[in-house]
């Protein structure tokens, strides 16, 4: 994904967050987003992560999901080297969308 891209996409997806000014982020594949996904969510790879330095600001909050828990595990440990402070493993889609009583749109 482009810089521009993501930009864009960081941009539309802050217009439709929620009141307390989160992002929610999954960091599975382009694929696995497709096949279902958290609504409101952003698709960045966990691999990618990183992309988002200096286009979100350190204080945001973050939440990060996956398949099962451990990928958004690697990218909170990478996001809290990068000095992000308030990021979250929430785990896999279902606890995440539980969590946060939002639908995963199929």
């Amino acid at each position: 994904m482009s810089n521009r891209n993501l930009v864009l996409m960081i941009l539309l997806f802050s217009i439709s967050t929620s009141a307390d000014n989160s992002l929610l982020i999954d960091v599975r594949t382009i694929n696995e987003f497709e096949s279902g996904h958290i609504e409101d969510s952003l698709n960045i790879e966990w691999q990618n992560i990183s992309s988002i330095k200096n286009k979100i600001i350190t204080d945001q909050k973050i939440y990060l999901y996956c398949r099962s828990g451990r990928r958004s595990q690697k990218a909170t440990e990478i996001l809290l080297e990068l000095g992000y402070k308030d990021v979250t493993n929430l785990g896999g889609m279902k606890e995440a969308s539980e969590v946060l009583n939002k639908k995963i749109i199929q």
